[in-house]
């Protein structure tokens, strides 16, 4: 018996496939937890200041410095991971860091990820 996880209309189950040769009995069908998006962070980032947006969907896989920290130009701040591959994004100027994101966080193109004033 091999185990699958199955997501149909928006529903994930547990499902066994059997394999060759075992009895046509089904097992093991039950709803699976629904994944949870990490949300962006509700922070007040400032209104003023070099604001950086996504360049392109993706996940948060992690801010390199940390909230409040003074970054220099073309320091790498943040890394994003889209289709498999991980993507240094680079500070536009030198400053504090306010982030609007959180580690984990999906984001899509143009989302404020961060805030250099």
């Amino acid at each position: 018996m091999r185990n699958f996880v199955v997501t149909i209309d928006g529903k994930s189950y547990q499902v066994g496939v059997e394999e060759v040769g075992e009895s046509a009995e089904v097992k093991n069908i039950a709803p699976v937890a629904e994944p949870v998006k990490a949300q962006p962070v509700k922070s007040a980032a400032p209104q003023s200041g070099e604001k950086i947006l996504s360049p392109f969907p993706g996940l948060i896989k992690n801010l390199v410095v940390a909230d409040g920290a003074a970054v220099k130009k073309d320091q790498p701040i943040i890394v994003l991971e889209a289709m498999k591959m991980d993507n240094e994004i680079t500070a536009p100027c030198d400053g504090k860091i306010t982030f609007n994101v959180a580690k984990g966080a999906n984001v899509e193109t143009n989302t404020l990820l961060a805030v250099i004033c």
